[in-house]
Formats: C-alpha cells, structure tokens, sequence
C-alpha cells in the first residue's frame, strides 16, 4: 500500500493509478482540470449541455436531478434553480421505513417545501431486506439498494421523456479521472454507469434464488444500452461544475435554509462534517467496511478534496484522517443486525472474512474483532 503524494489517496483503493512520480490520477487531472477550467468556463459548459438538450415546449422539465435527504441534494437542487434558471424534476429512490432516517425525510420534505416537483420510488420493503443481507454477507450489502438508487433516474427520464439526467457526485468529485481525458465533457460523462464496480453491466444474476415474483425486480432493471440510445438519455455528473469558491463544507451547511444535518459526533460515524448519506445511518457501517477493505474511509474522501482546493494541509489532513476514519459506533452496528435478524458474533465473522489482512491486523475480543493498521495513514504499509 502507498499513498499519492499530494493527497491521500491509497493505492489500495479500486481504480487507482499513480504515475512515476507518485502522485494519483486525480490529482493530475484535477490541475490539469483546474489550468483550463474556470468557474466561468465551467458553467459555459454546462450551459452548452443545457441547450444541446434543450426540453421541448410540450415537456415541463429541464432535467432530472437524483436526491436523497443529503446536503448534496438540496445545494444541487438550488444551484440549478436559482444560477441557471432551470426547472428540474427531483427523483429519489427512498429507503424502507426501517431504514430511513428522520433526518433524511425532513430533508427531503424541505425540497418540497422549496416548490420543487419530487417523485420518490420505493421498492418492496421484503425484497430490499433480502437483496441487503445477500449483499452484506457477500461483502457488499449496498449492492441490491445501489443498483436501485442507479436505475430509479433514467426509468422516470424514459417515462417522462426527458434527456438530461443529472447525478451530483461522480466524474472527478469522488472518482479517478482517466489520465487520457482531453474532452473536459468526457469527465462528467454518467453513461458508462453501467460497467461500474456497482451495476456490473446491470446483471441480476444472483438475485434468482431469493425472489419468485420477478416482478419485484422491476425497480432494479437498469435500462439497456439500445434504450439509452433509443430515448437520447445523457447522464451528467455535475460535482466537477460546483463553484469551486463556493465548495466548503462549512459554506455549504450554512447556506442551505431549512436543511438538517448529522448530530452525531465524528468519533461515532467518522463523518467529519455530518453531511453525507443523511437519510440513513447504516452508510456508517459500509464506511467501516470500505475502510476495512481498502484503508481509506469517509474522512479521506472529505479531505482529499480539500487537500486539492488547497483548503488543509496534507500534514493535517493525516492527523484529522487518523483519528476519524472507519469509526462505527456500536449502536449502528445493534440496529442493522436488529434488521437483517444476525446476531452481533454473525455480524464479526462476516466483517472479518472480508477484511484485508494485508492491511490489518485483526484480534478476537469476546464476539467481536478489533483491526490494528498495519500501515501508517499518508505513508504506506510497515515493512
């Protein structure tokens, strides 16, 4: 394991590429991005994109905006409501009420409250419950809500007619640029989507054992590629297009009326800012489980962005990283074994098989396992 040396990003990470000199492909193509992309020229762009598919006088959107009851969903939202005069229609594929938090459906509420038009998708609570314990025992348990979350936008853009689908994250926000990008359009491209690490070019291969009614897989069906191309649908992801002054954390939550944030401490959920996946707790686990598996968790994807706008130093970014990331408290942990029916020992042992040994050193305490790092945040693995 090595670190880039400009931020901290491992390269145990999936998708990371580092060049000779050590430093990671977002890095580079974020200067290189930086260099020729102004906030001016940015928001020329998506103007660009905006009149290419421009919505004809019999529709009544501009675009579809996927939300949840995060941050991101109300800044988005306004941004494109109140920069560029644009009417978007929100889409948001909501969590089983076990699942979602109040804070995530007062969020979302807001947007309502805002004058926005939402449609929220629910898949069948049954279904969803078996798709995620599959997926937690796999390794993944995101992987049944992700591939719904994923194929709720462009099933409503196909159903409405609408072409422009936008997701907030993704391209460079969270990502690794290809170094190969000379197209800036090309980084904020969402339709290679489905090949990702999530969809798996859309197979529902492994659901066939745990549903009879195939029916119910309706909310999972990613529409193909000839359907893509038959209703000329373009997802964009429009993190990278964010006015790049405007994006601090803190400048973000106080500028947003009415959104409500994380109350729990960093120590508990690693969250340094409270701001992401508001609308259910579980993510915190997954965060766990992401840095488990590859030694990075939610604090390093909050400050390798602020290390590249030059708002910390990567000396204390280390320290902040450190001492947050894979932080689960035992109360999140209670609730979901509550909801798949695990025991807590059940719920250590999948943990454990799926962690990387090569990255931690794991110690049986009663019926559960504490994991040492062995490596140092920022510098790599020890001999």
């Amino acid at each position: 394991m090595k670190y880039c040396k400009i931020c901290l990003e491992p390269s145990t990470r999936p998708g990371a590429k580092f060049d000779s000199s050590g430093v990671c492909s977002t890095c580079k193509a974020q200067k290189k991005h930086d260099k020729k992309n102004d906030d001016q020229l940015k928001h020329s762009i998506l103007n660009q994109i905006f009149n290419k598919y421009k919505k004809t006088p019999k529709q009544y959107y501009d675009c579809i905006l996927g939300v949840s009851g995060g941050s991101d969903s109300t800044r988005l939202a306004l941004w494109l409501k109140e920069k560029f005069n644009k009417k978007p229609l929100l889409v948001c594929c909501t969590y089983p009420p076990d699942q979602i938090t109040e804070t995530g459906a007062n969020n979302l509420s807001n947007l309502i409250n805002k004058g926005f038009d939402v449609i929220v998708t629910a898949p069948g609570p049954q279904t969803w419950k078996k798709f995620l314990k599959k997926g937690f025992f796999d390794g993944n348990y995101l992987r049944g809500p992700e591939i719904a979350l994923y194929s709720s936008l462009p099933q409503i853009a196909i159903k409405y007619n609408i072409k422009l689908i936008f997701w907030g994250e993704g391209g460079g926000t969270t990502k690794n640029f290809d170094e190969k990008i000379n197209n800036p359009l090309d980084a904020y491209d969402g339709n290679n989507l489905r090949y990702s690490n999530t969809l798996k070019e859309c197979k529902l291969n492994w659901t066939k054992n745990l549903i009879k009614d195939r029916a119910k897989l309706i909310p999972y069906t990613y529409p193909t590629e000839s359907e893509f191309k038959k209703n000329k649908l373009q997802i964009i992801y429009l993190g990278n297009f964010w006015d790049k002054q405007a994006f601090t954390y803190t400048a973000i939550s106080s500028s947003l009326q009415g959104l409500s944030l994380r109350k729990d401490k960093p120590s508990n959920t690693g969250d340094l800012f409270g701001m992401k996946a508001l609308d259910e707790d579980w993510v915190i686990i997954n965060q766990m489980i992401k840095y488990l598996k590859y030694g990075n968790g939610r604090a390093t994807d909050y400050l390798n962005y602020d290390i590249r706008q030059g708002n910390i130093s990567r000396t204390e970014a280390v320290k902040i990283v450190s001492k947050y990331d894979g932080r689960c408290n035992e109360k999140y942990i209670n609730s979901f074994c509550e909801y798949l029916g695990i025991k807590k020992n059940i719920f250590w042992k999948i943990i454990y098989k799926h962690h990387n040994k090569k990255l931690f050193k794991a110690k049986k305490v009663k019926n559960k396992f504490i994991f040492k790092p062995r490596f140092k945040v920022g510098i790599g693995t020890y001999d």
